[in-house]
């Protein structure tokens, strides 16, 4: 190894754990967000079965955040991107805060959706990891970064279970947690050192393939349906999570233990994902992802005791774990560093997408689909069974073509 290839690794090792700390600090608004804008949702909606709307509302800006916020990135820099995603986290929470203030159902939706570019920026932590790495470093990168969220699994949940209750208006208090969070944690990406990619002028030609090429592309067409699938299915049933165990008889508290548990197995697995990847291989990895996901489902459906919300959010996390981390991997491989711009903004566009339609679909189907809250979280699980099957279908289809086809 050269000297100058020696330096290029300590610095994506810097980088990585620069955002291992913001996905861990920051991170753990996210947890603190899917477990407390449900329950307030449910308090502040005219009709239940909008409960889960201020969640629909941050994936949605996340998803129309994502393509901006990817060429913000490319002309002026991951760490001003960064910052940015930051602020727009504290602006949402004191809007959402101002909401619950007031009482206002419309202002707590606006809040939330500020929220969602900052979830959007989040979701570039894992390839910003990627663009000092080596191709070896890689994988492992992503998985180290995402790790980072088992410190944001803690922190998030614990902090609701404080601030929950600590003002006259339930969850005030964790909204202004969350600025806290965001005017602290933006300052970590002082730290970070990634080259600003060069400007390109309007006139020059075009480095790299078009969007439409690049959608062609078989494996990226299977990264980002995989992907997709792997964290819709995870945000269905964790955005109805809270208002099934506390329907079901449980307290708040229980509600966030189990959320806690949930982006525990999230994250946890992400110190050897890498590893599994490089071993195994990255299709493989994801084709294990869904099937725990149908697992996860299978045991939701089991039954209602507080163990089976337990084991079978565990069982999610670690299935979005593997479905995700190895899109995310097959994606990073699929693209040069020209195209990461047009690419990771259409993904994370089209994951977010999917993101935004079942956090809706959540709360239908969790409030307004059956007689009773065990009725609905049945219906939620069931909801799962389609799209493993198309996410399934597209990973057999790419390992069926020619070899020299993929």
């Amino acid at each position: 190894m050269t000297s100058a290839s020696i330096t290029d690794h300590r610095r994506a090792k810097r980088n990585v754990w620069v955002l291992v700390a913001a996905q861990a600090l920051l991170g753990a608004q996210m947890p603190m967000i899917f477990t407390a804008a449900g329950l307030a949702g449910q308090s502040l909606a005219s009709n239940i079965c909008w409960a889960t709307l201020p969640i629909s509302m941050a994936v949605l800006g996340s998803m129309l955040s994502a393509t901006p916020m990817a060429a913000f990135m490319q002309r002026f820099g991951r760490r001003a991107g960064f910052f940015l995603g930051a602020f727009a986290g504290a602006l949402g929470a004191t809007i959402g805060a101002l909401g619950l203030y007031q009482g206002s159902f419309a202002l707590f939706l606006i809040g939330s959706l500020f929220t969602g570019t900052y979830m959007s920026a989040q979701g570039f932590y894992r390839f910003a990891a990627t663009d000092t790495a080596s191709d070896d470093f890689k994988p492992k990168a992503i998985s180290y970064v995402m790790a980072g969220g088992l410190v944001s699994a803690v922190i998030g949940p614990q902090l609701v279970k404080v601030t929950a209750e600590a003002m006259i208006f339930p969850f005030l208090g964790t909204y202004l947690a969350v600025i806290a969070l965001n005017l602290v944690g933006m300052t970590l990406f002082f730290a970070l050192d990634i080259p600003r990619p060069p400007v390109t002028p309007k006139d020059a030609p075009l480095v790299g393939r078009t969007r439409g090429q690049l959608l062609r592309e078989p494996v990226i067409i299977v990264a980002i349906i995989c992907a997709t699938v792997a964290y819709a299915l995870m945000n269905l049933m964790m955005t109805a999570t809270p208002l099934a165990v506390v329907g079901c008889g449980f307290s708040t508290g229980n509600a966030a233990d189990v959320v806690s548990a949930h982006v525990l197995a999230m994250f946890a697995p992400s110190f050897f994902t890498g590893h599994l990847i490089a071993r195994f291989g990255v299709e493989k990895i994801v084709a294990a992802g869904l099937l725990i996901l149908g697992a996860a489902g299978a045991v939701a459906m089991s039954g209602v005791e507080i163990e089976h919300f337990f084991i079978a959010l565990i069982l999610l996390g670690i299935g979005w774990n593997f479905g995700f981390i190895g899109g995310t991997t097959m994606l990073a491989r699929s693209h040069s560093a020209a195209e990461r711009g047009r690419i990771q903004g259409i993904n994370d566009a089209i994951v977010f997408g999917g993101v935004t339609v079942a956090s809706l679909a959540s709360g239908q189907l969790m409030n307004c689909s059956g007689s009773d809250v065990q009725t609905g979280w049945q219906m939620v699980n069931l909801a799962m069974l389609p799209f493993l099957a198309l996410a399934g279908g597209a990973l057999i289809w790419l390992w069926l073509r020619p070899r020299e086809a993929v």
